[in-house]
């Protein structure tokens, strides 16, 4: 992988952080087929975002909105974190870029660095294959007054993904006129 430069004019390379999407598998047991319909989901915001320069990646979509693809990269570092680490694993590991003065500050790119975001969201997800590695499907772990198992947490990434990377698409559209799935 090449390493990210920052220059707004310099196209970015890194944002490719997974191997090549893959298709997930039509036929499979049903682990198997949640964690790469989440892989294909992460390599699709990836894909979003590849060729991009720093300054592209922090476009937001339409003002007043702050919604860009590096804000969604930096927010799905917060969800990753959030379900499987602190949820999930009961660590605490607290918000990577929003507080409670900043409850935006995965979209608001104040503090943005596009490198250092995309090696944070490479390392949230690295870390959330080993914190859902060992468990069932059907292990549970708390937060606030419920109940959540392994299983629904696939299901609800992979519908936190869906949904951004419409939002991804549409961003990109606006930027260079690339679109896709």
């Amino acid at each position: 992988m090449t390493a990210m430069t920052t220059p707004e004019n310099t196209p970015t390379t890194s944002a490719a952080i997974l191997a090549d999407r893959q298709e997930p598998p039509l036929i499979a047991e049903e682990r198997r087929m949640l964690e790469a319909w989440l892989d294909y989901h992460r390599e699709t915001l990836a894909q979003k975002c590849e060729g991009l320069t720093e300054a592209q990646l922090q476009e937001v979509s339409t003002p007043p909105s702050p919604l860009s693809l590096l804000g969604l990269v930096r927010h799905m570092a917060e969800v990753e974190r959030n379900w499987f680490r602190r949820v999930l694993s009961g660590e605490d590991a607290p918000p990577r870029y929003w507080s409670t003065e900043r409850p935006d500050g995965d979209f608001d790119l104040v503090d943005a660095d596009a490198e250092a975001d995309f090696a944070a969201w490479r390392e949230e997800i690295a870390l959330a294959r080993e914190a859902a590695a060992g468990r069932t499907l059907d292990d549970t772990a708390p937060r606030r007054d419920e109940v959540f198992s392994l299983r629904w947490i696939y299901i609800h990434m992979i519908e936190e993904y869906a949904r951004h990377n419409g939002h991804a698409d549409l961003i990109r559209e606006r930027i260079d006129g690339a679109t896709g799935e």
